[in-house]
């Protein structure tokens, strides 16, 4: 595809706010949800009394976008400005970070683990960087060529289309499904007009032209709806409006620190054990395997989009470097190991703005933000059927990307046939594998089946090559 801004070009200020903008909004609703997940997956754990302490000070989301910000700052100065993607909280450790809670004696420790657990998980990479640096990326393309990667990015996408349909048939303040899903199609629809026929501006920037659009839908309803007392058609909850009441207000429901998940942890290392240690390193360690997979696949397609292997320039060492070392630093301020996002790169290859200095931005206007509370409360308010219909898209455009990919491979001939059908069938059916706490994705299933099918057949194209 013709890109409308290559990886080192960079627009004009106003333009640049405006796309680290849609940045942020394609990016903020699944990295502000992940400290959610994990606050209420504790609670359960304190209710059940698998754990004896109370959950005074929760994991905060805005310090989660704070964290995402700095983790790609950091990925942005390893990567050497050559590749354009967001890091957001992965949600590929949610059961680590609860691990790492319930596990602790204390809720401070619980909080320390937090950081040591994206430390470890963090060195996984750092380790893998190290070989790669030493053995090249050459036995990477060997292990995982087209006809492997290819479909493993289609059910990156794939795999999130129950996430997108979920969403989209989800009213938040209770409204019916229906009405749900007219605000999401609504988002879908607008987006796609501003894509496929707006002017130029405008197809640079459909998704925010497109969830604004979704969000007035959706608060005409709601506002007919309490004038009506009709509950059918209440589709925002705007409780996370409630500090600007008029009893509530304070300089705080403006601007406002982040509670900081290093600030927590203060004061809990003096109780630090091995057994405590051990026990974490077995929640992550695993997971960040996992996590490398899809690393690869990440990137396996944003190169396909920038056409320029970011595996060899700014080389697979580098990716992950920034990728680990971006964990570490997210999960430090804000708890959560960050990863790659796949909305980033949807929303750079629907928009073709694969400036870098665009993701800066959005690094910056994350952490600014992070400070800013109506925004976080205005992020928090859009309805989960708005973000589903421009998750359609975004999702959409992952799987097609990795389509693209396929288009390259023979498929006359079984050997690669069947490479393929394995890893779509195994990623959409959803094929997953627990060890205790540990969970290895359908993606790193349905990939490491592949490269298992793959290297099995390629035996027989080398006799025949005898």
């Amino acid at each position: 595809m013709k890109l409308a801004y290559n990886t080192w070009e960079r627009p004009s200020f106003g333009k640049l706010i405006v796309f680290a903008l849609q940045q942020l909004l394609a990016i903020m609703a699944a990295t502000l949800v992940v400290p959610v997940i994990t606050n209420s997956s504790i609670r359960a754990a304190i209710e059940s009394g698998a754990v004896n302490w109370e959950l005074t000070n929760q994991m905060s989301s805005a310090a989660a976008l704070f964290g995402a910000g700095v983790g790609t700052l950091v990925y942005i100065f390893f990567t050497k400005k050559k590749s354009p993607v967001f890091l957001g909280s992965s949600f590929a450790f949610l059961g680590s970070m609860a691990a790492a809670f319930t596990g602790a004696a204390s809720m401070a420790l619980g909080y320390l683990g937090l950081i040591i657990g994206a430390v470890l998980a963090g060195l996984v990479y750092v380790v893998i960087a190290l070989i790669v640096k030493i053995a090249g990326v050459a036995w990477v393309n060997k292990l995982m060529p087209a006809v492997v990667i290819g479909p493993t990015v289609a059910i990156i996408g794939l795999s999130l289309a129950g996430n997108a349909i979920g969403d989209l048939k989800t009213a938040n303040a209770g409204g019916s499904v229906y009405v749900a899903i007219i605000c999401g199609l609504v988002t879908l629809f607008v987006t796609m007009l501003c894509s496929v026929y707006g002017s130029k501006g405008l197809k640079l920037i459909p998704f925010i032209i497109g969830i604004l659009a979704g969000y007035l839908c959706a608060a005409i309803f709601t506002a007919i709806g309490n004038a009506t007392n009709n509950p059918a058609l209440l589709v925002i909850d705007f409780s996370s409006f409630d500090i600007f009441k008029a009893e509530n207000i304070s300089v705080e429901s403006f601007i406002s620190l982040p509670s900081f998940t290093f600030v927590t942890a203060f004061g809990a290392f003096g109780e630090i054990s091995g057994a405590y240690i051990a026990t974490i390193a077995v929640a992550y360690v695993p997971v960040a395997f996992v996590v490398f997979a899809e690393h690869i696949a990440d990137h396996k397609n944003i190169s396909s989009i920038i056409e320029k292997d970011l595996l060899e320039d700014p080389g697979l060492s580098r990716t992950l470097l920034g990728d680990g070392v971006g964990s570490m630093a997210g999960a430090f301020f804000g708890g959560c190991p960050n990863t790659t996002y796949g909305e980033s790169i949807g929303c750079v290859a629907i928009t073709g703005n694969a400036s870098v200095a665009t993701i800066f931005a959005a690094a910056i206007g994350a952490i600014v933000i992070s400070f800013i509370t109506p925004f976080v409360a205005f992020v928090n308010s859009i309805p989960s059927c708005v973000m589903g219909g421009v998750c359609m898209a975004l999702y959409g455009f992952i799987a097609v990307s990795g389509l693209k990919m396929v288009q390259k491979v023979n498929l006359e001939d079984n050997r690669n046939l069947f490479v393929v059908s394995t890893i779509l069938i195994a990623g959409i059916g959803g094929l997953t594998l627990s060890f205790g706490k540990i969970t290895i994705t359908a993606v790193a299933c349905a990939l490491i089946l592949g490269i298992i099918v793959n290297f099995i057949l390629s035996g027989k194209k080398t006799a025949e090559k005898q």
